[in-house]
């Protein structure tokens, strides 16, 4: 095979997984536009933030675990690093798990996830800080999101409450920061493996902080359906976010999961009855733009420097067929 063909071989490669990529990503904005809502529905039925948390993370990762261990044994394997780092990134993730629904607990469903998605901006900090800068046309539609946001932000009322606001861009500094982390976990491990431990580690934060800091129970008898409804959305929306992390990068991944804007809005819209202003829709507009231009993104593969903070987090001559290809 010439080296021509075998260009234009690995070109289509790359687009093929790029498209794999967007589609995996896009899934998981759908998912986590669910969570939200069905996390508003809980608390407004009684349960505490704590108590959602836990729940929802501590079903999903018990429910994976079984699914994994009885048909997918292969995906228990990682290498020690990567576990740390798995461990690492679910614990991060969880403090901010935590802070994401006490600070739900005092915003409306659509603009606490609103707030909640300045994270790409943090993302591309995390990535820069990583020796990974973002292209000019990814700084673009950071740029371009973080403007909308601001607009989808704006509450005419002004009754902004700024403890919760602060909770919130808390919650996406932490879950900008696990994204890299991940990021470096998956250039050697299939994203079902990473899912899981991530999971796991984030259940090790969230359940003893339920037991230690809250304990509290909905009196009488209350509807599971939005909790059982928020642990399914949280297996798929993880699976997903990591098969698109592992095949595209972080950042754009990021950047397609403002998609979960759009879905949070409407079942906002629909389910709770909250409404946007004309200001807030340009804002939509604004943000719809910035997720249409990932098509003129150029497919290219996450990189694994030897630089940046997060170097330590590598397996030297680890076999990537070890199980067949997972690309």
């Amino acid at each position: 095979m010439t080296l021509f063909a075998l260009k234009i071989k690995r070109l289509a490669h790359l687009q093929k997984k790029h498209t794999a990529g967007i589609l995996a990503a896009f899934s998981s904005a759908v998912f986590l536009g669910m969570a939200p809502v069905f996390g508003k529905l809980a608390i407004t039925l009684g349960f505490t933030p704590f108590a959602v948390v836990a729940l929802r993370t501590g079903f999903a990762a018990g429910i994976l675990l079984i699914i994994v261990s009885l048909f997918y044994r292969q995906y228990l394997y990682i290498f020690p690093v990567g576990l740390v780092g798995c461990g690492l990134a679910g614990a991060i993730n969880g403090l901010g798990s935590l802070l994401y629904y006490l600070a739900l607990q005092r915003l409306d469903a659509g603009i606490g996830q609103l707030l909640y998605s300045l994270y790409p901006f943090f993302v591309a900090l995390w990535l820069i800080l990583d020796h990974q800068p973002p292209s000019r046309l990814t700084l673009f539609r950071v740029g371009l999101a973080t403007l909308a946001v601001l607009l989808l932000t704006s509450v005419p009322k002004g009754s902004v409450d700024f403890i919760g606001v602060l909770m919130m861009l808390g919650a996406a500094v932490l879950y900008a920061m696990h994204l890299p982390i991940n990021q470096r976990v998956l250039f050697e491990v299939p994203a079902p493996t990473v899912a899981l431990y991530t999971l796991l580690a984030m259940s090790a934060v969230v359940v003893p902080a339920y037991l230690i800091f809250d304990r509290a129970w909905p009196q009488g008898v209350v509807p599971w359906q939005p909790v059982a409804g928020l642990t399914f959305v949280t297996i798929f929306s993880r699976i997903a976010l990591f098969l698109g992390v592992k095949k595209i990068g972080g950042m754009q991944t990021a950047l397609l999961g403002l998609a979960e804007l759009l879905v949070a809005i409407l079942l906002s819209r629909f389910l709770l009855g909250e409404s946007l202003s004309a200001l807030q829709w340009l804002g939509a507009l604004g943000l719809g733009i910035s997720l249409s231009l990932v098509m003129l993104e150029k497919p290219t593969l996450p990189t694994h420097g030897a630089t940046g903070w997060l170097s330590w987090i590598r397996a030297p001559g680890f076999p990537k067929d070890i199980f067949g290809p997972y690309e």
